[in-house]
C-alpha cells in the first residue's frame, strides 16, 4: 500500500468513509494542510465503528484482518487492516527494530500474548519477519508456562527477548526465585508499557548481561506511533517517516506545539490506511518534543492514567516518582494504584511488590516514607483525610506475581477501581 499526499487521503476518506464525510461537511473541497482539518472525537469515532453498518470503513469487509482493541477508551473495539496495509504496518515497525538493536542472525524469543483477536503476538513475530535482517524467531508467547518458557530460551540460547514489562519482570521473578540468571540474553525488547527504574533493577538480576531497548511505539487502533531512537532514554522515539505524522497538541487550546519539553497530547495520522482511515486521531498518550529539528519525542505517559478518590486526583507517575526517591534499596519491584470504598469514602492503597526475605520493620518504614512523600506531593489528599472526605493512604505489599494483570495482554493494570458501581 503506497503512502499517500494527506490530501488525497482526506478526500478519500469523505468520499468513502460516512463518519469522515459527516466530520469533513464544513471543510473547503480541498485542503492541504493538517491543521485545516479536525481532531477525531474519539467517542463519535467508536460509535460510528461498529460491526454491522460500520461508518467508518471506506469500504465492505471483504478482505482484512481483524484485531480487538481496548483503544484509549477501555472498551474493546476492533481495528482493521487490508492485507497490504498490514504488509505496510510490519514492514515499517521491522525496520525500526534495527535501530533498538536487532542484528542479524539474533534468535529471538516472541513473549507477546496470542488469540481472542488480539495482535501483539503476530504483530511483532510479523515485523521481524519483514525486517530487514535476517533473524530467527522463537514464537513462544506469553501464556506458556514460565518454566518451559525458561526452558526454551536456554536451549536455543535466546539472544533477545521481546515482550511487555510486566511479562519480563515475571519471568525474571521466575528465575531468581529459583537462583538463575539468562546471562546470554543481550537485549530486552519491551513494548505496550512504559519501563521504571524498580523494573530495571529486577531484570538485571535475571538478564545481567541484556540492555533494555523499546522495540518501538504502535497500537492497534492508531497503528504506526515511533521508532526507537537507540543511545537515549527508551522513551523517546521519531515518527515513521513517511507512514505516519505525529502532531503534539496543547491539552487546553488544541494548538499543535512546536518547541521541546512542552508537554501535550499525541495525535497521530497514519498515510498508508484506507479501508479505515486514521486522520488527527488522539493516540491517548502525552508527549513532549526533544528535538523538533529532527522530529524527536518523549512519551509521558497515559492521558488517561490517573484515577480520582473523592475530591483528589492523582496519577501513576505521582506515586512512581515518590516510590523511586523512598526506595533507595530497590525493594520495589513493581506497584498498582487501587481504588476502593468502604464506610462511605473513598480510599487508595498502594499496592507495592517486592521480592521474598524482605525485613517486615524495613517495609514498614518504607511504606511510611512513600505515603508521607506522596502527601507532601498531592496536600490535597491529606487535606481531605483531615475533612473526612477520604480514608488514609496506605501500602499493601505484594509479590511482583501478584499484581494484577489483563488476561488478554499480559499488561500490568496500573490502575485497579474496586469501588461498587451499583
Amino acid at each position: 500500500m503506497p503512502v499517500q499526499q494527506f490530501s488525497d487521503l482526506v478526500r478519500f476518506a469523505r468520499d468513502r468513509s460516512p463518519f469522515y464525510a459527516d466530520l469533513y461537511a464544513d471543510l473547503p473541497p480541498h485542503v492541504s494542510r493538517i491543521t485545516d482539518v479536525p481532531v477525531v472525537d474519539q467517542d463519535k469515532f467508536w460509535a460510528a465503528n461498529t460491526l454491522h453498518d460500520n461508518g467508518v470503513l471506506t469500504a465492505p469487509l471483504g478482505e482484512a484482518v481483524v484485531f480487538k482493541t481496548g483503544g484509549t477508551t477501555g472498551t474493546p473495539r476492533f481495528s482493521c487492516y487490508t492485507r497490504e496495509e498490514w504488509r505496510e504496518f510490519v514492514t515499517a515497525f521491522g525496520s525500526g527494530m534495527v535501530d533498538a538493536g536487532l542484528r542479524p542472525g539474533h534468535r529471538v524469543a516472541d513473549l507477546f500474548y496470542a488469540g481472542e483477536l488480539y495482535a501483539s503476538f503476530l504483530f511483532i513475530l510479523d515485523s521481524l519477519a519483514h525486517a530487514p535482517v535476517a533473524n530467527v524467531r522463537l514464537p513462544i508467547g506469553g501464556g506458556a508456562p514460565l518454566d518451559s518458557t525458561a526452558a526454551t530460551l536456554e536451549d536455543f540460547a535466546a539472544q533477545v527477548v521481546a515482550g511487555t514489562p510486566t511479562t519480563l519482570c515475571r519471568l525474571a521473578e521466575h528465575l531468581t526465585s529459583t537462583g538463575r540468571q539468562l546471562p546470554g540474553v543481550e537485549f530486552l525488547f519491551f513494548g505496550g508499557e512504559a519501563l521504571f527504574a524498580d523494573q530495571r533493577r529486577l531484570l538485571a538480576a535475571a538478564f545481567p548481561q541484556a540492555t533494555p531497548r523499546s522495540l518501538g511505539y504502535a497500537s492497534v487502533d492508531g497503528g504506526l506511533l515511533g521508532r526507537p531512537v537507540a543511545g537515549t532514554d527508551p522513551r523517546t522515539h521519531r515518527p515513521f517517516a513517511p507512514h505516519t505524522v505525529v502532531e503534539i497538541l496543547d491539552e487546553s487550546t488544541g494548538e499543535p506545539i512546536r518547541e521541546p519539553g512542552r508537554p501535550g497530547r499525541v495525535v497521530v495520522t497514519q498515510l498508508f490506511r484506507r479501508l479505515m482511515p486514521v486522520i488527527r486521531y488522539p493516540a491517548g498518550d502525552r508527549a513532549e518534543w526533544t528535538d523538533t529539528e529532527g522530529g524527536a519525542f518523549r512519551i509521558l505517559g497515559r492521558a488517561e492514567e490517573g484515577v480520582r478518590v473523592g475530591p483528589v486526583s492523582l496519577y501513576w507517575q505521582d506515586a512512581t516518582d515518590c516510590v523511586a526517591e523512598a526506595d533507595t534499596e530497590g525493594r520495589v519491584t513493581g506497584m498498582q494504584l487501587v481504588v476502593r470504598r468502604w464506610d462511605g469514602r473513598d480510599g487508595l492503597v498502594l499496592r507495592l511488590a517486592t521480592a521474598p526475605g524482605q525485613d517486615p520493620a524495613v517495609l514498614d518504614v518504607l511504606a511510611k516514607e512513600v505515603v508521607n512523600g506522596l502527601n507532601t506531593a498531592r496536600p490535597l489528599y491529606p487535606d481531605s483525610v483531615a475533612a473526612g472526605f477520604v480514608h488514609p493512604l496506605h501500602v499493601e505489599w505484594a509479590r511482583h506475581r501478584d499484581l494484577v494483570v489483563n488476561t488478554r495482554s499480559g499488561k500490568l493494570v496500573r490502575v485497579i477501581d474496586e469501588r461498587p458501581t451499583a
